[in-house]
């Protein structure tokens, strides 16, 4: 494995995950978007449930079966996902990674 694959950092997850989100947002024209901790799926880079869908398919194609997305959304209610920043997913993907290292 690579170290890009196995960082369980913030600063180094975040980076990866932008770069995810920069692919899906290019189809929107939206590619320039700056993407901090404290943006919103929803609200900044304007992502419907058929994004996340697709982020869901990147996440699992870079981390594996170490990061479901699908058990991190199903935890949430509708308002919890409405508001979920880039900054939770990275903790949760940090914190799944760092439990199955």
């Amino acid at each position: 494995m690579s170290i890009e694959t196995t960082a369980t950092d913030e600063v180094s997850v975040l980076a990866q995950l932008s770069e995810m989100l920069q692919e899906l947002l290019e189809e929107y024209g939206l590619d320039d978007a700056e993407i901090t901790m404290d943006t919103t799926f929803h609200d900044d880079l304007e992502l419907e449930s058929v994004d996340l869908v697709a982020l869901s398919g990147q996440l699992r194609e870079h981390y594996g079966e170490r990061v479901n997305f699908a058990t991190f959304i199903a935890e949430r209610d509708l308002e919890e996902i409405i508001a979920l920043t880039v900054g939770e997913l990275v903790r949760y993907i940090v914190a799944s990674l760092r439990a199955t290292a």
